[in-house]
C-alpha cells in the first residue's frame, strides 16, 4: 500500500539495494496532526533473482541493530487469541513460522495483531485454503479514508509459512517466505499501542523469533 518510486544502487561489495518512499499520491497531504515530521522511506532491500523470481531481504546490516531475543518453539494455538510473555513492541523484528498442528486438519485461519491496545489494532491474516495473506490497518487510527487492505496471493505450501515483520515506530514491512513477496504499509498509530497477540481459526503451530530493534 504504501512503496512507491523506488531506486537502487550498487553497494561496494556487489549487492543491488534498493528503497522506495513509504507514502502513496492518496496520502500525500496527510499526516498525524501532532507529528513532527511527514512521511519516510523503507528499509533498505537487498534484492536477489532465484528461480526467475525477484526475491527481496531485509538489509544484512539490520542484524546488527537487533537486541533482546526472545523464542518460542511449537507454540499450539487453537480457536483462541494468545498473547506471550516479552512479545510486544513498536520497534521490532519479528520472525514467524505457522504451520498446521495436524497436517490432516488444517486450520481455516491465522491471524497476527500488531500495533495493539484497547482502542487501536493492525492485522495479518493467512487463509491456507486460499494461500491469501491480507494486511489490514482499518482500526490503525487513521483519520481519513484511505485504503486500508491489501492481498496476496502467496505461494507454495500450506503446510509452513514463513514471515518476517518489521515493526518501525509507524510502519509494517512484511517479507514472506524468505523475501519471496513483501507487503508495506504505514501506520499511523499511537506509539502507547504496543501490543503484538496471535490467533487461530483451528490449531495452528507457531515458532518465534523477536528482536527489539536499537
Amino acid at each position: 500500500m504504501d512503496y512507491y518510486a523506488m531506486q537502487t544502487l550498487l553497494a561496494p561489495d556487489g549487492r543491488r539495494i534498493m528503497i522506495a518512499w513509504m507514502q502513496n499520491w492518496d496520502t500525500l497531504a496527510y499526516r498525524c496532526n501532532d507529528s513532527g515530521w511527514f512521511a519516510q522511506m523503507s528499509l533498505p532491500r537487498e534484492l536477489s533473482v532465484k528461480n526467475g523470481r525477484l526475491y527481496q531481504v531485509p538489509i544484512r546490516e539490520l542484524n546488527a541493530m537487533r537486541a533482546n531475543k526472545v523464542e518460542y518453539n511449537n507454540v499450539v494455538i487453537k480457536d483462541t487469541r494468545l498473547t506471550l510473555d516479552q512479545i510486544e513492541g513498536r520497534t521490532v523484528d519479528l520472525e514467524l513460522v505457522i504451520r498446521p498442528a495436524d497436517k490432516d486438519n488444517l486450520y481455516k485461519k491465522f491471524e497476527l495483531c500488531f500495533a495493539e491496545n484497547e482502542k487501536y489494532h493492525s492485522t495479518l491474516c493467512f487463509r491456507p485454503d486460499e494461500s491469501v495473506l491480507k494486511i489490514d490497518r482499518k482500526f490503525s487510527g487513521s483519520e481519513r479514508a484511505l485504503v486500508h487492505q491489501s492481498s496476496c496471493l502467496v505461494n507454495g505450501d500450506s503446510n509452513e509459512l514463513k514471515l518476517r515483520v518489521i515493526l518501525d515506530k509507524f510502519s509494517v514491512e512484511v517479507f514472506i517466505n524468505d523475501g519471496e513477496q513483501v507487503m508495506s504499509a504505514v501506520i499511523l498509530t499511537k506509539q502507547e499501542a504496543k501490543g503484538i497477540s496471535f490467533f487461530a481459526d483451528g490449531a495452528a503451530k507457531l515458532d518465534i523469533v523477536k528482536y527489539d530493534l536499537l
